[in-house]
């Protein structure tokens, strides 16, 4: 089977290329699983339960997140009524769960993780003891696995992944904003990437407003951040998955781009 993941969506113009491209995509690809990060969608920061429940009308399955997703407090009630979205697991007493496990229309079950990084990030419980617990809780009969690594340094994340070599399908991390070009399925059967990068203006610094983000490195006084206009791209990865194993043959950097 094939799982696409969709990187951090930025505000209004992320949303739109998603409207615009994801379900053709998705037909494109044939991907039977999709999962997207939305916790940048509503204005740069967070989302709210219309924009969740506007993506899962799109199509994805699994809405994933990451430390911003506590930036609309609307949001708070409703992962008791939508389950499709996560927030990292390791935030200690907080609303939500880091763990869905569904069955895609071909019925083939899966489980999709989400967990944050503790360098240079809010205090949180151990990502790495969190997933062994987490990995142990899930049905053996659940092969397809995939964790969305919400985390800001390149050693974090290649380090869960070596972690998870050959237990999940997949760890692909989120939070920078910026594809790396490192993906590769590691030696035990996990296809990994450091980051998927954004979905989002391409005129920006990571999604936001160039002349805002400038101000702030040049006057190191605060600025306002807003999504920047323009040309828009979706950063994605493409994971081909051995259903009755779990292992991944491959995995693909996708782009799909709008004016």
């Amino acid at each position: 089977m094939k799982l696409l993941f969709v990187g951090d969506v930025i505000g209004r113009p992320g949303r739109r290329i998603v409207e615009h491209c994801l379900q053709d995509l998705v037909a494109a690809e044939e991907a039977e699983l999709v999962v997207l990060n939305c916790e940048n969608s509503a204005a740069g920061f967070g989302v709210t339960p219309d924009i969740a429940n506007s993506f899962l009308d799109l199509g994805v399955d699994v809405l994933t997140s990451g430390n911003h997703i506590w930036d609309k407090k609307q949001i708070y009630d409703y992962f008791a009524q939508q389950p499709r979205l996560l927030r990292p697991a390791n935030y200690p007493d907080a609303p939500g769960s880091g763990l869905y496990v569904g069955c895609t229309d071909r019925g083939v079950r899966y489980a999709v993780l989400n967990l944050q990084g503790r360098t240079y990030m809010p205090a949180t419980h151990c990502p790495f003891r969190m997933v062994d617990e987490m990995l142990d809780s899930i049905e053996d009969d659940v092969k397809v696995r995939f964790l969305d690594f919400h985390a800001e340094v390149t050693s974090e994340k290649q380090a869960m992944g070596w972690h998870l070599d050959g237990r999940v399908s997949g760890v692909v991390g989120t939070h920078t904003h910026v594809p790396t070009a490192d993906e590769r399925v590691l030696p035990k059967g996990t296809a990994y990437q450091t980051d998927a990068g954004m979905t989002g203006p391409i005129h920006s610094v990571i999604g936001m407003d160039v002349r805002g983000s400038l101000d702030r490195f040049l006057t190191a006084m605060p600025a306002r951040f807003e999504p920047a206009s323009g040309p828009v791209r979706m950063n994605a990865v493409l994971i081909d998955i051995d259903e009755k194993t779990g292992k991944a043959r491959s995995i693909e950097r996708r782009t799909a781009n709008l004016q």
